[in-house]
């Protein structure tokens, strides 16, 4: 299967020329055609991608995400709910990279078959980072109002976090 993978990229660039020169297409002039428009679409959104690093970088050095999961900790506490995955519910929809930070701090931290680990990982693997993907796909397309994306990803980032929690304590 290894071989086979060596050559796939190969194969169908190949192809790719092939079917370009069958069909009369100008291939180097697409390829600019296609890298200026990539482009001009990095330029565009590169201030919403800036000022959503600066603010997550601001909520991490703030310690408001240690203060709201301490806030939230005694609610969630007594519904079984492990202290260590309340940072990473918080986290996950604003920060890939700072989730699977948190992530691996908590496989660490506590190993791998432990119920918080168990819990973040699902966590993890089942959600999106929300406001990533709602600054990129709406600056590509110059979408000013959200309306009503980010309470309904919000709401389905609260849904996500409860029955990832639900299903790894009913199952483990």
């Amino acid at each position: 299967m290894s071989i086979l993978g060596n050559y796939v990229l190969p194969i169908v660039l190949t192809l790719i020329i092939l079917i370009a020169l069958y069909k009369k297409v100008h291939i180097f002039d697409v390829f600019l055609q296609g890298a200026k428009e990539g482009l001009s679409s990095t330029l565009s959104i590169t201030p919403s991608l800036i000022g959503l690093v600066t603010a997550v970088a601001m909520i991490k050095a703030s310690g408001a995400l240690d203060i709201f999961s301490a806030v939230i900790s005694p609610i969630t506490s007594f519904f079984g709910v492990p202290s260590d995955v309340i940072p990473m519910a918080l986290i996950r929809p604003i920060s890939g990279s700072g989730s699977t930070a948190l992530l691996d701090s908590i496989l660490k931290e506590n190993g791998a078959d432990s119920l918080c680990a168990k819990i973040a990982c699902v966590m993890s693997g089942s959600t999106e980072t929300t406001f990533y993907a709602i600054t990129v796909y709406y600056s590509a397309v110059s979408v000013k109002h959200t309306r009503h994306t980010v309470p309904s990803a919000l709401f389905a980032d609260l849904v996500n976090a409860t029955v990832s929690i639900a299903i790894v304590i009913i199952f483990f």
